[in-house]
């Protein structure tokens, strides 16, 4: 395992996510926000608010407040005017960092990503400065529970899937980012909502850390990822199962 998905499972051992879920909550609702701004408030008509109102629940948000989230969206007076932002650098050790935000205000949140690469002794770069070393694609991941790795192969193919990663841990679908939608729902029409799904960032090239360098990294993720305004941070870090132990303990 490379990259952000190794932090996630670690900060769930730690069960940090419980602690910061007033955050997640916050994130959730800007999302919620910004899609049913940029397109229909009807999540059967807009596939980024259903993707974002299937994340909502996911995380044990209410209907109400995704419903109040949507109505604030769609109202005469709007809400706030957030806009998609990317920030890329490099962190400890060379590490290359892609950082996700919808921000009403640029400026502020372009000094706190840069103030936290700073501190961590990294240094924000210019867009697409990293990015080179990521491929973007889509991500649907579902226990292994839900059918068989054949079952699960043969329905994301036919629904346009490009690959299908099977294991003890569950099935990871991974396609083209303009099919997204179409294979996602064709998934959930399979096999129910996905655990997880998205757009995401993966590293082509990983840089290996020891423990030292990768608390440090992991440092600097978790400044990132509590600022509100960021949603997503993705990095090219790779750990071995010794420093992944020694990380987790």
């Amino acid at each position: 395992m490379a990259g952000h998905s190794q932090f996630k499972n670690i900060m769930h051992r730690k069960g940090a996510q419980d602690a910061k879920r007033a955050r997640i909550f916050a994130k959730l609702i800007r999302e919620i926000t910004v899609s049913a701004k940029e397109g229909l408030p009807d999540p059967a008509a807009n596939p980024r608010l259903r993707a974002a109102v299937a994340a909502a629940l996911k995380q044990n948000m209410t209907r109400d407040a995704i419903d109040r989230a949507i109505k604030k969206a769609a109202g005469a007076a709007g809400a706030e005017n957030y806009e998609s932002v990317r920030y890329e650098g490099y962190g400890p050790a060379g590490v290359a960092v892609i950082v996700e935000a919808l921000t009403d205000n640029r400026n502020r949140t372009a000094s706190v990503v840069r103030a936290a690469f700073n501190k961590a002794g990294g240094a924000l770069g210019e867009t697409n400065s990293v990015s080179f070393m990521f491929n973007r694609l889509a991500a649907i991941r579902y226990p292994a529970n839900v059918a068989s790795a054949d079952e699960v192969l043969e329905a994301a193919i036919e629904a346009g899937a490009d690959d299908v990663v099977s294991n003890e841990d569950g099935h990871e679908v991974l396609a083209a980012v303009e099919h997204f939608f179409a294979v996602r729902d064709a998934l959930a029409q399979a096999f129910g909502d996905p655990a997880e799904a998205g757009i995401e960032w993966r590293p082509n090239m990983t840089v290996a850390l020891d423990e030292d360098k990768a608390a440090s990294v992991l440092k600097l993720i978790d400044t990132l990822e509590d600022d509100d305004d960021v949603q997503n941070v993705y990095a090219n870090f790779e750990l071995s199962e010794d420093v992944l132990a020694k990380l987790s303990a």
